[in-house]
């Protein structure tokens, strides 16, 4: 990889920016390296000429990040929030798995949530006016530039099991604007005494950003959706498909024969071959009709 420069304190990236906006990812582990990879490339893709930008934490190996800066993303190495001891311990794995547990699908076994809050360093890339980011388990299926014209802080809503939920949100994909007087304030609010971000990066956006705008549940599509409000899903108006809980590259997982044709779709971005029309895929309500 290409020699590394400064920008601010806890950030050091591979080269300088390119474009005013950014599509930004997280990458913690091997895994989600992979998983942006297939992100990176449906990106491309979508003909954006917005700097891809991949925030990196010590728990990748170069050798995972190899692909992405081979294919032109812009790697920004960064540190874990200097979060106090107590919050650490109320937010490592098996304490907030056990205090607010996963009820509706199943998180693999890389899943950390604390590395969750170095989303939140998206607000320190100030080089950029507008970022859209998007979580390293999904896919951009078109082009989605207009999301950078969204004013902060816009996402979607939690929407993958009933109607019910269009008044939670998803920070799967969000946009915001960077500043270093928003991630001041934001560090001010995170630790707190006794503060329990019960989805971690999720709950505490939620919670800092109480009149947030709504995208549209196409701008992330969870793959829940797919079996459990078939109606919802129509191919042509997805932007971003975004694989929670099981992720596509997990072998036999327990949705893996509900999910084959989304797990297919993204090996086939995730090796760069045989991608389909996403217009002329079917659509699940349509096979259930037939």
């Amino acid at each position: 990889m290409s020699s590394t420069a400064p920008l601010v304190s806890g950030l050091t990236a591979n080269k300088a920016a390119a474009s005013h906006c950014a599509y930004v990812t997280l990458v913690t582990n091997a895994d989600y390296a992979m998983g942006a990879l297939a992100l990176a490339r449906s990106i491309q893709l979508s003909g954006t000429q917005a700097d891809i930008v991949v925030l990196h934490t010590g728990g990748v190996a170069d050798a995972a990040l190899e692909p992405l800066s081979e294919l032109g993303c812009r790697l920004i190495r960064t540190e874990l929030l200097n979060t106090s001891d107590a919050f650490n311990e109320r937010h490592a794995r098996g304490k907030l798995h056990a205090n607010a547990p996963f009820t509706k699908g199943r998180k693999p076994a890389f899943h950390s949530p604390l590395d969750n809050f170095c989303k939140l360093r998206l607000w320190q890339l100030t080089e950029y006016q507008a970022c859209v980011f998007i979580d390293a388990d999904a896919l951009v299926l078109r082009n989605i530039d207009k999301l950078f014209g969204y004013p902060e802080f816009s996402a979607a809503p939690n929407v993958y099991e009933t109607l019910r939920d269009f008044h939670r949100m998803n920070s799967g994909v969000f946009v915001a604007r960077p500043s270093a007087e928003t991630f001041a304030a934001m560090l001010k609010v995170l630790d707190q005494p006794s503060t329990f971000w019960r989805r971690t990066d999720q709950t505490f956006l939620e919670t800092f950003f109480p009149d947030w705008h709504g995208l549209p549940v196409t701008m992330n599509m969870l793959q829940y959706v797919w079996f459990n409000l078939p109606e919802l899903w129509d191919w042509k108006q997805i932007g971003v498909l975004h694989y929670q809980y099981e992720k596509p590259w997990e072998k036999d997982h327990p949705r893996s024969a509900e999910l084959k044709p989304l797990i297919d779709l993204w090996h086939a971005y995730l090796d760069g071959k045989s991608i389909p029309d996403i217009a002329s895929l079917p659509n699940p309500f349509t096979d259930a009709a037939a």
